[in-house]
């Protein structure tokens, strides 16, 4: 009798990104404890003809824990460039974390969705991959697309103005009611107001 195996059913979506990106992405697959390559070079397994996609891009890797009969996975950044958001979490170069039965992870615009069917083969598992037209993660963080991976526009201050920058905080423009005989003290109240600048007093007749 045929053991059952442990199923990995694979969803991806790109919502710029045509069919063609996904043409060569085998829709089932059977490996052995091997990991299961994800990337745009020739010996991924799934492999994605997606702009700024790495050769091997991440890897699926299963193991066994101590004292347990199932196969486990854990997710592996393989690419210099960029981050693979797993569960929320944000992952480098040869980073990795477990996977839970379901997961949700996001790499260079790709949204893919990880479901883990367990089987009793420790020997071996399939992949089921599923490529929907729709996308696969509602998500109401923004880190986790790939805007963070683009320099952010430098705000320039206007001609004749100065910005004061702040560690931590954006720059702050000069007030236009500021003039050069004036300078910004703290206030009591824990703000800021403008002093008028004093003259040191005339020195004292002897």
């Amino acid at each position: 009798m045929e053991k059952p195996l442990t199923v990995l059913r694979v969803a991806l979506h790109h919502p710029t990104q045509g069919p063609a990106a996904f043409a060569k992405v085998p829709l089932k697959l059977q490996l052995d404890t091997s990991p299961l390559l994800l990337g745009r070079g020739h010996n991924a397994h799934l492999r994605l003809m997606v702009p700024r996609l790495s050769r091997q891009h991440l890897s699926l890797e299963p193991y066994r824990e101590q004292g347990s009969s199932r196969l486990s996975f854990s997710l592996r950044v393989l690419s210099r460039q960029g981050c693979v958001w797993v569960n929320g979490l944000m992952l480098r170069y040869l980073e990795q974390v477990p996977l839970s039965a379901i997961n949700r992870v996001a790499f260079a615009g790709v949204q893919m969705a990880i479901c883990i069917e367990q089987g009793i083969s420790l020997e071996a598992f399939v992949c089921c991959v599923h490529l929907s037209p729709s996308p696969l993660i509602y998500r109401l963080k923004a880190e986790e697309t790939d805007e963070h991976e683009e320099s952010p526009p430098q705000l320039q201050p206007p001609p004749g103005g100065s910005e004061e920058q702040t560690p931590g905080r954006p720059g702050f423009l000069q007030d236009p009611s500021q003039t050069p005989d004036s300078s910004l003290q703290p206030s009591p109240g824990g703000g800021t107001e403008i002093q008028p600048r004093r003259e040191p007093p005339d020195k004292a007749p002897c």
